[in-house]
Formats: structure tokens, sequence, C-alpha cells
């Protein structure tokens, strides 16, 4: 189990931003009680399927 601030400090990724992809079923996530629990492994498949930062440079044919 990975903790709101841990989970924060990894990714960098605030608690409104992981919320939504929870809703939308892209990130599983369990409840216990009133608490969110994301599992190491669920975190890290999801961050995986994230798209890249940058784009592919392609060179035109010449």
């Amino acid at each position: 189990m990975i903790s709101r601030c841990t989970r924060r400090a990894l990714t960098g990724i605030g608690l409104t931003s992981i919320r939504e992809p929870i809703s939308a079923g892209k990130l599983r996530a369990k409840k216990h009680g009133r608490r969110t629990i994301i599992l190491p492994d669920d975190l890290r498949v999801w961050l995986e399927r994230l798209p890249d930062a940058r784009k592919p440079i392609v060179e035109s044919p010449a």
C-alpha cells in the first residue's frame, strides 16, 4: 500500500489527478473504510501507460 504522501513524493501527481483515473477505471484502487488504497504494482502499471512527455523526432525522408 502506498500512502497519499508517499504516492505524491514518488510521482509528483496530486490527489485530484489520481482520483480522475480511478473514477474512469484506468487506475485500480481498493477501499478500506474511507481510505483509498493503491497497490504499488497498480500505480506502476498506470504510470507506464501514460503517454511519453515528448514525441519522438521523426526525420522526413530526404
